[in-house]
């Protein structure tokens, strides 16, 4: 995990065959924009050179700060560190604890069911509009046989997804489910449990792991974590929990100032965003990110987990009775 103080970008044109080449890199430093602009420079130098031999490399990067930069560190404006654990501030204000090899993950009440309403539904239209077209032909009525085909397929499909829901439960019951046998097949695991307000958020105590550890990968499966957050942990090398309110549920309409304001954000423009975050953060000191429910499981406790643990749980207003949002 990387989270630097410093960004710099260069830039490198080459004309060739009468056509102009322009690539553009950033580069970054802990240290100094000195630093970072020497990265810059050779990574420049270096990408215009591989591109001009045959690589098919992106003639620029994105400059977004966490969740689309593909070998990018993470790019937002650090609050604190703890060691190596960073607080940072994301794209819509909120901090964000990122820890390199803490386990943490949101299991989200979402509706995925375990079988696929949109496949039950797509067999049911193809079967009833073939078996109407097959019973009428191609007349008049062979097509209105095709439009009630269509209209049962749909109806069967939505019956599909009610009697599931009867049978496996809410989205919550199913997500607790899946955490509960989760930790009886994993007697070495230990987990403290959020309440979100979508879901439920875990963070591991036994042990600290890596994000490329298989063992990671197949406990964001089997808990069917977001995929995206899950490719996100592998691709910055860390796990990451939000601390803050979202703006939206707590009354604020207005995104941060300025937009787009991805970090390092100019000197001149820095006054609007401290007055964004002035109001924020006013607000969002009423609320919390998560609420503790319980710990659970048979493992030993980690010292590292632990202590990132309390962290998290201080800075999110775990253990208070605020409203979470």
């Amino acid at each position: 995990m990387l989270v630097p103080e410093f960004w710099a970008e260069a830039r490198a044109q080459e004309r060739k065959d009468g056509s102009q080449t322009t690539v553009r890199r950033f580069g970054w430093s802990m240290a100094s924009e000195a630093e970072a602009r020497a990265m810059a420079e050779q990574r420049v130098t270096d990408a215009l050179a591989r591109i001009s031999g045959g690589e098919d490399l992106p003639k620029r990067e994105p400059k977004v700060p966490y969740n689309g930069a593909e070998g990018v560190p993470i790019r937002e404006e650090v609050v604190r560190r703890y060691g190596d654990h960073v607080v940072t501030r994301n794209s819509y204000g909120a901090r964000c604890l990122n820890t390199p090899d803490v386990w943490i993950a949101d299991v989200d009440f979402t509706e995925r069911l375990p079988f696929s309403v949109t496949a039950v539904t797509a067999v049911s239209l193809a079967v009833a509009s073939f078996i109407g077209v097959r019973a009428l032909g191609s007349t008049g009525l062979g097509f209105v046989a095709f439009v009630v085909g269509l209209i049962c397929g749909g109806f069967v499909g939505r019956g599909f997804g009610r009697a599931q829901r009867l049978v496996f439960g809410p989205a919550e019951v199913r997500a607790r489910r899946r955490i509960a046998k989760f930790v009886k097949r994993r007697p070495d695991w230990r987990m403290r449990v959020h309440r979100t307000p979508n879901g439920l958020r875990l963070v591991a105590l036994h042990s600290t792991m890596d994000p490329n550890d298989p063992e990671c990968e197949r406990a964001f499966r089997e808990l069917d974590v977001d995929p995206l957050y899950a490719q996100m942990c592998l691709r910055q090398r860390c796990y990451r929990a939000r601390l803050d309110a979202k703006p939206w549920r707590i009354g604020i309409a207005t995104h941060m100032k300025p937009r787009p304001g991805v970090w390092p954000v100019s000197p001149d423009r820095r006054e609007r965003r401290s007055e964004w975050l002035a109001k924020y953060e006013t607000t969002a000191r009423g609320y919390a990110a998560c609420r503790f429910e319980v710990e659970i499981g048979d493992g030993l406790t980690n010292e590292r987990a632990l202590t990132v643990s309390r962290l998290h749980d201080e800075l999110a207003g775990a253990l208070t009775d605020r409203p979470i949002a």
